[in-house]
């Protein structure tokens, strides 16, 4: 497979699985996006099973075309080290191996805001950008990839920020989920996201902000009311962009010149 420019990409978020076959010539998706709900609880069998799930619809079941798995937590040495929105058995688990056995597949595993990093760097708003680039996933929880000049720095995790003389991080208060959770409307969301930028903003001097994440498709009603000094963008793939780096990151190793150097360090850092 060192010629192919075709892999899947299966994104496992909180609260859903989604997944696809993506061109890396271009960063188009080749299929329809398939998606099915995060089990209750988030076992590692529960959640292999909807991996499954997502592989058999797409017909892609066998090792034939490569794969590249995103999961939200830490991912080193293809371990989990952390749990924020699924079960705590993840936390130390050989997850890599796991899918691997599972699957009966080699894989490529990595953090999923990572690989939505390794997206837009490679086909979206990253793209040629100098100097830090930071991009965030608004979702469940607040994932992040940071970027300097090109060079992908993971397991970022900027989204468990505490919160001053507060009990819960900063996801907990500003990601999407609370959101919905608390009913908020978009100007009392934007509130707590200015508070959120604004401080990862002053910590980090970025050159950029991009948003990525389910919500990013309503960029329009949330990024016009911060006020930040630093550029804010929407993700160019928006929610695709999880499923787009995972799948380059399945390429990143196969020897072929459809996939930068990003994904390549990234699955250096990440793999069992």
């Amino acid at each position: 497979m060192s010629n192919a420019i075709t892999a899947v990409g299966v994104d496992i978020g909180g609260t859903g699985i989604k997944g696809a076959l993506v061109d890396l010539k271009t960063g188009v998706l080749l299929s329809d996006r398939v998606k099915v709900r995060t089990p209750a609880g988030a076992e590692p069998d529960d959640v292999l099973a909807a991996v499954r799930q997502v592989l058999d619809t797409l017909g892609v079941s066998d090792a034939e075309v490569p794969l590249g798995v995103a999961f939200p937590a830490i991912v080193k040495h293809g371990r989990t080290l952390s749990a924020a929105n699924v079960a705590d058995t993840w936390i130390g688990f050989e997850a890599e191996k796991f899918f691997e056995d599972g699957l009966g597949r080699e894989i490529h595993f990595a953090n999923d805001a990572d690989v939505a990093g390794v997206a837009e760097l490679r086909f979206g708003a990253a793209r040629d950008a100098a100097g830090l680039t930071i991009l965030t996933t608004l979702g469940t929880g607040i994932g992040s990839a940071m970027i300097h000049d090109g060079v992908l720095i993971p397991n970022s995790e900027l989204g468990h920020l505490q919160r001053a003389g507060e009990t819960t991080d900063a996801e907990a208060y500003a990601a999407y989920s609370a959101m919905e959770r608390e009913n908020l409307d978009w100007p009392q969301w934007a509130a707590r996201l200015q508070w959120y930028y604004s401080h990862v903003e002053f910590l980090f001097s970025p050159d950029l902000f991009i948003v990525g994440g389910g919500v990013s498709k309503h960029a329009d009603q949330f990024l016009p009311l911060l006020d930040l000094k630093t550029p804010i963008v929407p993700a160019v793939h928006r929610n695709n962009a999880g499923i787009i780096g995972a799948a380059a990151l399945a390429l990143a190793t196969a020897g072929t010149d459809a996939v930068g150097g990003a994904a390549d360090s990234l699955a250096e850092a990440t793999t069992g």
